[in-house]
């Protein structure tokens, strides 16, 4: 059955104000999911000034009573998580364990911000005025604008909203088109039902090609004091160059190129596993999968060889299926265009150790490539699909060298049996993230999550989410009276 949504604007489900909707489809069927409200430029006023209205009382809050609705969001989506499943598995064609994963990390972001919403605000400073009290105090920002994508829609969704909400800010987030219910309307839900004050938190979702109109209303509205995006490192530096126009903080977690460094005392079992889950996971769309695996030459062949082997084992396909560990890219068009970074990585002169071909559909299968060299995009190009290139490398210097040649800056891994060369490789990269013993793929609430360069600026999680999206004001207080030289 057709699931049919409209915009959630003060607390209310409301149509968009020309009426219009926008499909949303099942990336595994091609069918028809839902249809949702297609908003535009006047729905975007309507949203920020619900927002706006609802900021005052809001932000006047107790911390406490902020904590206790996160609180219970976290629960309310916790209890909700079997429809949580269903919803993105016809969504955006995740497999249950995926799914499962964002509703856990998705309730311990709602749950880390309500502990930030305590937290200490300021500080006292040193002044050298005598009689007189020098504080720098944090105070939320306003209303802030966020922008939710498609492929972790729970967790990233919730990232959007969680520690503006905790520090007294109001909400106007814009949905992705690929998921509007997972990403946002469905979040909008859970958090009414945790008592969530009406306007605090208002949602549009749009029709694709609307997509640049509404970003450019919603970012360049006066109310909107911040901005929140998480997506693309195409559609992010356009949302930074707007957020720079008007002269408002962002912060932008972007795309990645990132690499597992396989050093040479490595144990080659956890490695093909680490890699292959670092790779493969949620078909490779994650801003953190694996693209790379930088492979000393003495174990590089041995290295590829198990992995291509995994690889091939992977079962794919339905997503509803519980065996099914690959399921569908988000279209058909995302599955085309990893077969032609494989296809012109064959054409010069890659080899596929697995998978390869044409897609089907939205499906591509799990693929592994060696003899990659820089002329091939496969080598530069985020994947953002379920591909991942050994390359060989001879020693640690080069391994770091080839993991930092990429405009992107987010995670790796360095897969290692020393933890303290481990650590000196780690020092080395430049990137925002580095997982010593691990592969690319992790995520803690309580951690600043983000990354550099093409990769992005400003941070997620913990007291650095908070810091983010309030503003630090100087206040004086003096006690006695000042006397002046005229």
């Amino acid at each position: 059955m057709t699931i049919h949504r409209g915009l959630h604007l003060g607390g209310r489900e409301v149509p968009a104000a020309a009426g219009r909707t926008t499909t949303d489809l099942d990336p595994h069927t091609g069918e028809v999911h839902a249809t949702v409200a297609a908003a535009g430029p006047v729905d975007v006023r309507r949203a920020v000034e619900a927002a706006d209205t609802a900021f005052g009382p809001w932000s006047a809050l107790p911390p406490s009573a902020r904590r206790r609705v996160l609180l219970r969001a976290a629960d309310v989506l916790e209890s909700r998580s079997d429809e949580a499943v269903a919803l993105m598995a016809a969504e955006v064609g995740a497999v249950a364990g995926w799914a499962r994963f964002n509703v856990g990390l998705a309730a311990d972001v709602l749950r880390e911000a309500a502990a930030a919403a305590t937290r200490p605000v300021g500080d006292v400073l040193a002044t050298e005025a005598a009689g007189r009290l020098s504080m720098a105090v944090r105070e939320p920002m306003g209303v802030v604008a966020a922008f939710a994508p498609w492929n972790a829609p729970l967790i990233l969704g919730t990232r959007a909203i969680a520690a503006p909400l905790a520090a007294g800010n109001t909400v106007v987030l814009k949905a992705s088109e690929d998921a509007p219910l997972a990403s946002g309307l469905f979040l909008a839900e859970v958090l009414s039902a945790a008592g969530l004050p009406d306007g605090v938190l208002d949602v549009v979702t749009n029709d694709r090609a609307d997509a640049a109109a509404v970003a450019e209303a919603l970012i360049g509205d006066d109310r909107v004091r911040a901005v929140n995006f998480t997506g693309s490192t195409r559609v992010g530096r356009i949302v930074g160059e707007l957020a720079a126009r008007h002269l408002k903080p962002a912060v932008l977690e972007l795309g990645g190129k990132n690499a597992v460094l396989v050093l040479d005392d490595a144990d080659l079992g956890h490695a093909v596993d680490a890699v292959a889950f670092g790779a493969f996971n949620n078909a490779g769309q994650i801003c953190m999968s694996a693209d790379r695996a930088l492979v000393h030459a003495s174990v590089a062949e041995e290295f590829t060889a198990r992995l291509a082997a995994k690889a091939a084992g992977l079962p794919h396909g339905d997503p509803t299926d519980p065996a099914t560990v690959i399921g569908p890219l988000i279209d058909p068009a995302s599955a085309r265009r990893v077969a032609e970074l494989v296809a012109d990585a064959v054409g010069h002169g890659a080899r596929v150790r697995a998978g390869g071909g044409p897609p089907d559909g939205a499906h591509h299968p799990a693929t592994v490539l060696d003899r990659v060299t820089p002329a091939m995009r496969v080598h530069h190009e985020e994947a953002f699909g379920p591909v991942v290139t050994v390359i060989p490398v001879a020693d640690d210097d080069e391994a770091v060298a080839l993991a930092d040649d990429t405009d992107y800056g987010l995670t790796a891994g360095v897969l290692t049996g020393d933890a303290r060369r481990g650590l000196a490789v780690a020092r080395r990269l430049r990137t925002g993230i580095v997982h010593v013993g691990d592969q690319t793929v992790d995520d803690e609430p309580q951690a600043p999550f983000g990354g550099v360069r093409a990769s992005g600026y400003g941070r997620f999680g913990g007291r650095w989410g908070v810091e983010a999206f309030t503003t630090t004001r100087w206040l004086t207080l003096a006690t006695e009276a000042a006397r002046y030289p005229f």
